[in-house]
């Protein structure tokens, strides 16, 4: 049964916390694009990130809402990183049917320095290090991994080598961060984080149009790599470079009307949005079968007041558990 599309013109408008599949025949071209706004809150908000570091976690949740929702099976895709930067841990991951967590870590005296120096783009708080794209299939499967270097390139960019490198499909990715102040109906002021993102792929017919040359040192063809981009391609990614961080974040900018903006000479349609929403995968159940297996003498020296406590990461809930409920103990 073929995918239900709705013209642009004709739809209710998806709102905040929901993919948009989209796809332009006339560029050959498909893709999902997202804006992010009680979600995003509701993850930055529970651990009160300094501002550099919530925009880039930001970032990190659209790409993952966006590349996440493209699985068509029961699973969880993980991104993270892990440089020598102010920000050396960084993880978002997606659970189908559309569940999202992350977290960041970060060194508060380097991260000063860093904010004191002016260096708090992405680049500056990763550092140099890898990022990891992990695809999990569930129980019985071996997860797949990819695995590109962070070496002071964006994480739009890097997405793009992540598929070039992977898939070979070319890919645009654009990621934008807001942080707004207004107040609210009692006229007290009022901070909220947006974000939102458009995430483009080259898909034609014919494959000898959509495959890119490898990257040095990969296993795919050996073509130049200063061959020009297909004609299609080239102007949808000319397209995409006109979007400005205020459209992708501005709530009265709705995705699809972004979308009109940029294609509809083009003839975009797009599909059913698909919701997304911050739940956290853990349980007291799942963490207890983490302390199962550490040793009689790790409970007893982990326990405080006659319980052993253990706070989930991303999400800060906090789970106890009586002594009595170790048989090692």
């Amino acid at each position: 049964m073929a995918e239900a599309t709705v013209e642009i013109t004709d739809l209710d408008l998806a709102g905040d916390d929901k993919v948009v599949p989209f796809q332009v025949d006339g560029l050959d071209v498909r893709g999902r694009a997202v804006q992010l706004g009680p979600l995003l809150n509701s993850i930055l908000a529970r651990h009160d990130y300094p501002a550099p570091v919530a925009r880039l976690l930001a970032e990190a949740i659209v790409l993952t809402a966006l590349l996440g929702t493209s699985l068509k099976f029961e699973g969880k895709f993980t991104i993270q990183t892990k440089g020598d930067g102010p920000v050396d841990l960084l993880v978002a991951d997606f659970s189908t049917p559309g569940s999202l967590r992350a977290y960041a870590r970060y060194d508060e005296e380097v991260l000063e320095a860093a904010i004191a120096s002016g260096e708090t783009s992405p680049e500056d708080l990763l550092g140099e290090g890898v990022l990891a794209f992990t695809i999990d299939h569930g129980r019985g499967m071996h997860p797949y991994q990819g695995i590109v270097p962070l070496d002071g390139s964006s994480l739009e960019e890097i997405a793009g080598v992540y598929f070039r490198q992977s898939e070979q499909i070319p890919t645009k990715v654009r990621l934008g961060v807001a942080e707004l102040l207004d107040r609210d109906a009692d006229g007290k002021p009022r901070h909220n984080w947006r974000a939102g993102g458009i995430l483009a792929q080259f898909l034609p017919q014919a494959p000898d149009r959509m495959r890119l040359p490898d990257l040095h040192g990969g296993d795919g063809d050996e073509r130049e790599h200063d061959q020009p981009d297909d004609d299609s391609w080239a102007e949808a990614r000319m397209m995409l470079e006109t979007i400005d961080t205020d459209e992708l974040t501005d709530p009265q900018v709705p995705i699809e009307r972004l979308l009109f903006r940029l294609f509809h000479e083009r003839g975009v349609r797009v599909y059913q949005p698909q919701a997304v929403a911050d739940q956290c995968s853990c349980s007291r159940d799942k963490i207890k079968s983490v302390l199962d297996g550490f040793s009689a003498e790790e409970i007893t020296e982990s326990l405080e007041d006659g319980e052993v406590a253990v706070t989930c990461e991303f999400c800060s809930t906090t789970y106890k558990y009586r002594a009595d409920e170790f048989e090692t103990a």
